[in-house]
């Protein structure tokens, strides 16, 4: 191809992978029910997006490295401490028993149902065990499901990436040395390509840990260093041995997850917005490479396929995964309707399929477009069915409002007793001694560990935290968290207004609403309560009784309706309104 050509061909799927996504979010759907038909209409009207012809014998190691970042920005959410007990023990099943049950099965069927040769269908079935993060993520922020379900979902889809990596590579060695007679036997080579992986991941992730630790970096140049080391650890081990960079990747993402002395953001807006781009472009490079006619006679088998897996193998592999555990039914079916496959199975069908076909393995010319027709079918099953699916089965997180209160003044405290009493499930935190003993005096849930951590959710108990209220009173403090936590809070962050005729450095100036209505500061609030003002939750019956302010209004389903500046939510019938009532008028009781 000419320069000018490759030129064009890059734009092109830059602009076909960035429009494909938007066009996604605008729908409200998954990103890869349309990244996959819009890459595989481009390969079919025109040559110049093909990668082959773009990049050469370069596409494969650059799919390797670009899925090595993607995995390594998934290690980022995999905490240690949040894997225990029937969590970690259904998550090792789905990992082997899982892998086991998938491969076998699948290479089974693929034989008659494919006409493939037990090397073609060996090596599909290796390829499809993988499920993948860069999927099952968004699915699974969409539906909310229960906690304990997306965590074994997450961390399945993590971890079985690499594994499958590494099993389609031995596979394929396999395959082409001629047989797969004894690959039992193999299990030495798997568990030396894990060692170099896991050696790999170690050293780079401690080198890593260094230089974040004693050099300050902004937050791009953290991101770069990152993605540098990723690379370049990756790159290594697959130098030494083939496939092996994935679980580098994976183990220095978990690594930098649960180093001490690293603060990571929950947010990585740079780092996101790169694994963004690298998955839409990796989605449509690749089904640029599916043509029409290697489709022809191959979508109906595969389409099969698609289904035993999803009726039959997925349920089957969850049944046994959680067998003798405190998993409930309706997580466990659940766990079974979800198995989407992704990016490491497209990138592994797409790297070893071509050689097969060159050794001419019977059959190996429908690995991709199965796999193609696969990933295709079990996303938009899934994306379209996940969230009715756990609403039938009870799975879903509850709609309810779980606001983090920040700070331990007594009004404070008040209300969150009064945000308790409306049916919230409320934390609180605070910083001094004296304020934490007053909250838990008061029965409140105390919020341990640092105020960052705490409400970006880096614990197990913090998840689905859905805003963060800051009530200290000190307006620098106030100002400076809201500014910092909107970046790593889901939902939103409030903060009391800066005191009237305030000359602070950072309080004045900071954007977003601020809670309740002009004049009601901290210091008022506070003044307020000495003189015997209280917070209490009443429900709507009728008008809002004369002195009485409406601090926040907690909706019927749950939802949580502050007073701010600007919005002042309309109280309605079957709410609960939270009130800040009037002093006592002196001589009264």
């Amino acid at each position: 191809m000419t320069a000018d050509q490759v030129m064009v061909g890059a734009g092109l799927i830059v602009v076909l992978a960035v429009g494909s996504q938007l066009l996604a979010s605008r729908l409200r759907v998954p990103a890869l029910l349309v990244l996959l038909p819009v890459g595989f209409v481009a390969g079919a009207l025109t040559d110049t997006v093909h990668p082959d012809k773009l990049l050469g014998g370069a596409f494969s190691p650059l799919v390797s490295l670009a899925v090595a970042v993607i995995l390594y920005e998934a290690g980022l959410g995999l905490e240690l401490g949040r894997l225990r007990g029937d969590t970690r023990r259904v998550v090792v099943r789905l990992l082997w028993l899982g892998t086991l049950i998938t491969w076998l099965s699948a290479a089974l069927f693929a034989v008659p149902v494919l006409n493939m040769s037990r090397g073609a269908a060996v090596m599909l079935g290796a390829i499809l065990v993988v499920s993948g993060p860069t999927v099952v993520g968004p699915l699974l922020n969409f539906v909310r499901p229960a906690e304990r379900v997306q965590r074994v979902l997450v961390w399945e889809g993590a971890l079985i990436d690499p594994v499958g990596g590494i099993l389609g590579a031995l596979v394929f060695h396999a395959v082409v040395a001629g047989g797969i007679r004894g690959f039992g036997g193999r299990l030495e080579q798997f568990s030396a390509s894990a060692a170099v992986g896991a050696i790999g991941g170690a050293i780079g992730a401690g080198l890593l840990w260094l230089l974040l630790r004693r050099v300050r970096l902004t937050e791009e140049l953290a991101a770069s260093a990152q993605i540098a080391a990723v690379v370049g650890v990756a790159a290594a081990c697959d130098a030494i041995r083939e496939d092996t960079g994935l679980i580098s990747a994976i183990v220095m993402g978990m690594a930098m997850a649960n180093l001490p002395g690293l603060d990571l953001p929950a947010r990585r807006p740079f780092l996101d917005t790169l694994v963004s781009l690298v998955i839409g472009l990796l989605f449509v490079s690749i089904s640029a490479t599916v043509t029409p006619a290697s489709l022809r006679h191959v979508v109906l088998p595969s389409l099969a396929l698609a289904a035993f897996l999803v009726l039959v193998v997925r349920p089957l592999v969850a049944l046994v995964s959680t067998a003798g555990t405190g998993v409930s039914g309706g997580e466990r079916w659940f766990i079974g309707w979800m198995a989407p496959r992704g990016i490491v199975a497209a990138a592994t069908a797409a790297t070893f399929s071509e050689t097969l076909v060159a050794r001419g393995v019977g059959g190996a010319e429908r690995i991709l477009p199965a796999t193609f027709v696969v990933i295709v079918a079990t996303v938009t099953l899934y994306g379209l069915t996940a969230y009715p699916v756990a609403r039938w089965l009870g799975v879903l997180r509850p709609s309810r409002s779980r606001p983090l209160l920040v700070g331990g003044e007594p009004w404070a405290v008040d209300l969150g007793l009064a945000l308790r009493s409306a049916g919230l499930d409320v934390l609180m935190w605070a910083g001094a001694g004296r304020q934490q003993a007053r909250i838990e005096a008061a029965g409140l849930p105390l919020a341990p560990g640092e105020l960052l951590a705490t409400a970006s959710g880096t614990g197990a108990e913090l998840e689905g935290i859905t805003g963060v209220l800051l009530l200290t009173g000190r307006d620098e403090f106030d100002a400076l968290a809201a500014t910092m936590l909107r970046e790593s809070v889901e939902g939103p962050v409030h903060r009391l207004a800066p005191a009237a005729g305030g000359q602070g450095v950072v309080a004045p100036y900071t954007g977003g609403e601020t809670l309740f209505r002009s004049g009601l500061t901290g210091p008022e609030l506070a003044r307020r309560y000495e003189a015997g003002a209280r917070v209490l939750a009443r429900r709507a019956d009728g008008a809002v009784p004369a002195g009485y302010e409406v601090l926040f209004v907690v909706r019927a389903d749950g939802r949580l309706a502050p007073v701010t500046r600007t919005r002042v939510p309309e109280v309605r019938p079957g709410d609960t309104a939270v009130l800040l009532t009037p002093p006592p008028v002196p001589g009264t009781r």
